[in-house]
Parts: C-alpha cells; structure tokens; sequence
C-alpha cells in the first residue's frame, strides 16, 4: 500500500513537473513575443516623431513662401 502511494505520487510529481516545463516555455515565447510588440510600437514613435518633425518643417517653409508672395492676410 505504502509503495503503490508512492508511485502515484511520483506519477503525480512528475506531471506536474512536466506542466510546469511547458508553462515556462510559453511564459517565454510570451515574453519574446512582448518584448518585440514593445520595440515595434517604440519604433513607430520615433517614425512618428520624425513625420511630425518634417510636417512643422513644411509648414514654416510654407508660411514663408505665403508672406514673401503676400498671400496671407496678416
């Protein structure tokens, strides 16, 4: 008797042992596939930042052309 709950216990040990095996593997995979979707989205900030940069560019460049050519009513 003592030996059989020995064994089950084991059985039971080593499932559990094993569940947790690929538990952590996904709990990886999850944190690589985070970390990824993290510099992705940095990467769009900074493509962002840089469109807006280029767009308050073109609008002073603009304003300039307006009031050299007196298009503007200012």
């Amino acid at each position: 008797m003592t030996e059989d709950t020995e064994n089950l216990v084991l059985e039971h040990l080593k499932a559990i042992r094993t569940t947790l095996a690929r538990l952590e593997e996904k709990v990886t995979l999850i944190t690589e596939r985070t970390s990824s979707i993290e510099k992705q989205v940095a990467g769009i900030h900074v493509d962002m930042a840089t469109i807006h940069a280029r767009m308050d560019s073109q609008e002073k460049r603009l304003d300039r052309i307006e009031r050299r050519l007196e298009l503007t009513s200012v």
